[in-house]
């Protein structure tokens, strides 16, 4: 029996559904995949007029228009906009309420190649091991697969790498692999079952089955590295996140230099090792994340963003936050079938982002780089 599959379009704020939604409606209109396909799209700090334009739209493209909107297509109306993590969660948790085998959740700025979805279902209901080419070792205890990233490529620049998956550093900080290289075909690092440390929200497949058991985005996060939590938990639950290499997705990417995005990337970073790391690795890294951070109050100095490290201070001092982040961490211990010894393997002493990148970054890769070298190897359990 082909299953089913709710394809989630990121929610929509503004004016982002006028700039970018017909072209992704399209591109899903247009997939092979035999299955049932609905789309659930959620309107955050939703206005009449949103509203309105999104219906239209979607009529417009007969996947929209009553009575059928009740079988093709979905809209979730937030009267306020409570971020990227809740709005993507209040989609899905309607898909999962009407029985959907997988959850794809895609950028309302993407577009897709017509075979994507049907490569990404395959992807993840494949039993092929990890390559030896991709020089990664595969996990012993590894269980199925629970979640597939399409490869995802520059938009205005097709050959070239959005995010080939997503990299985790030890200290939390998240990027995406490969970005601004060439793609050349065929990789070997990129055949079927290249294993991930986590799959970007802008072009992921999960199972239904996997988000029941290890939950959904933590919606603390807001926005930024929701998608590092989860795909850990994943990791920790025993299932695999995997890269789909011939599942195409293109991103009309563009690096927000918004000086709010400093304050919950580098907060969340912070709450995602705090929440999914053993106890003891936490130790043997403090030292270095103390350094770390006396680095990222220079940066944030120079970078005009010093309020925001300021806040983010003031958040791990307050109680209540203490609270939840306890809470949380225990909630995500319990799912541990994983060691910390088998998911560091893909993990990088290095941080690589393009749009910062400097002689700074350089000189604090190779002390990092060092540092993780020696500790990765006392990590045992």
């Amino acid at each position: 029996m082909i299953k089913k599959a709710a394809i989630i379009i990121s929610p929509n704020y503004k004016d982002y559904a006028k700039k970018y939604l017909v072209e992704c409606i399209l591109s899903i209109k247009k997939q092979d995949y035999a299955g049932k396909m609905k789309i659930f799209i959620t309107d955050n700090e939703s206005t009449e007029e949103s509203i309105r334009y999104l219906e239209e739209i979607l009529k417009e493209m007969d996947c929209g228009a009553e009575p059928a909107m009740a079988q093709t297509c979905e809209i979730i109306r937030n009267k306020d906009n409570d971020g990227f993590a809740k709005g993507n969660n209040d989609a899905i948790k309607k898909a999962l309420e009407q029985g959907f085998d997988y959850i794809a959740l895609f950028n309302m700025d993407t577009a897709l190649e017509s075979d994507c979805l049907r490569k990404m279902v395959e992807a993840v209901e494949s039993k092929i091991p990890l390559p030896a080419q991709a020089g990664l070792t595969p996990f012993t205890k590894g269980g199925d697969i629970g979640a597939v990233q399409a490869r995802l490529m520059l938009y205005g620049e097709k050959n070239k790498i959005n995010s080939l998956g997503n990299v985790t550093h030890f200290l939390g900080f998240g990027y995406a692999s490969r970005y601004g290289e060439e793609y050349k075909s065929p990789e070997p690092p990129l055949l079927k079952g290249a294993e991930i440390c986590y799959p970007s929200g802008a072009a992921v497949l999960f199972k239904a089955e996997v988000l029941k058991k290890v939950g959904l985005f933590d919606e603390e996060f807001w926005m930024y590295n929701e998608d590092q939590d989860l795909g850990w938990r994943i990791w920790l639950a025993g299932f695999k996140c995997i890269l789909a290499p011939e599942a195409v997705v293109y991103h009309k990417y563009e690096f927000s230099r918004s000086i709010k995005k400093y304050y919950w990337m580098d907060r969340n970073r912070i709450l995602s090792i705090l929440k999914n790391y053993h106890l003891a690795t936490l130790i043997l890294i403090f030292p270095a994340f103390l350094v770390m951070e006396i680095g990222l109050i220079f940066f944030a100095l120079s970078g005009g963003w010093f309020k925001e490290k300021i806040q983010i201070y003031k958040y791990f001092l307050s109680l209540k936050n203490w609270q939840y982040i306890i809470k949380a961490r225990q909630q995500t211990q319990k799912l541990r079938l994983i060691k910390d010894r088998d998911i560091i393997k893909l993990f990088s002493g290095r941080i690589w982002y393009q749009e910062i990148g400097g002689t700074r970054l350089r000189a604090a890769n190779v002390i990092f780089g060092a540092y993780w070298k020696i500790i990765k190897f006392l990590i045992c359990w």
